[in-house]
């Protein structure tokens, strides 16, 4: 099980939806969210208010208790974690083709939510601009990759690294003919009250 509660509740209503055979459109009406929230909260782009969340695990069918049996934290964590290369999570973010994530770690710390994931870009790979509820910082590993903001294009090739607000529409595009590959740090601020 992952570390971080959040990606623990994305993966679940990801799985309940898939196992109720209800699209995120459905799934969005029955809990009276928009289609978008949905998403961003099963691609762990967005962390949902308690109501919210409620509503959803309502709309799914599942017992609150049930929902949330199993998600928990490590209480005791070691000041050294080592994760082996097979134990990386491979994942799928929404309409992205060619996009392949391997989640390295998540841990909630103090008052934040970092997520360290690889992304595997193809050289075809499309996606539209998404919006993310997070700072990303960007690590060029192999490849050229252009960035395209909603009115900027960056160009990026191994070794360069960008750190941006999430929160401004984005999508990366490979400019080469192999696959190129990025380290990718997501930083969640906890939401105020």
């Amino acid at each position: 099980m992952e570390d971080d509660i959040l990606i623990q509740i994305s993966n679940r209503i990801k799985e309940r939806r898939r196992e109720k055979n209800i699209t995120v459109q459905e799934l969005a009406s029955l809990a009276n969210v928009s289609k978008g929230l949905i998403s961003q909260i099963e691609n762990s782009r967005t962390i949902p208010s308690l109501i919210v969340l409620i509503d959803i695990i309502k709309a799914l069918e599942i017992d609150l208790n049930e929902f949330f049996k199993d998600i928990r934290t490590k209480s005791k964590l070691s000041p050294i974690l080592i994760k082996r290369k097979d134990e990386y999570e491979h994942f799928e973010k929404e309409h992205a083709n060619g996009f392949h994530y391997q989640r390295i770690l998540t841990r909630f710390i103090d008052h934040s939510t970092v997520d360290i994931v690889i992304l595997n870009l193809e050289p075809n790979a499309t996606r539209p601009l998404v919006e993310t509820d997070a700072f990303e910082y960007k690590y060029i590993l192999a490849g050229e990759i252009e960035y395209q903001f909603k009115e900027e294009k960056i160009r990026l090739s191994q070794g360069d690294s960008m750190l941006f607000d999430g929160r401004i529409p984005h999508t990366p595009k490979n400019l080469g003919s192999q696959t190129a590959s990025m380290l990718v740090v997501y930083f969640f601020e906890e939401k105020k009250s």
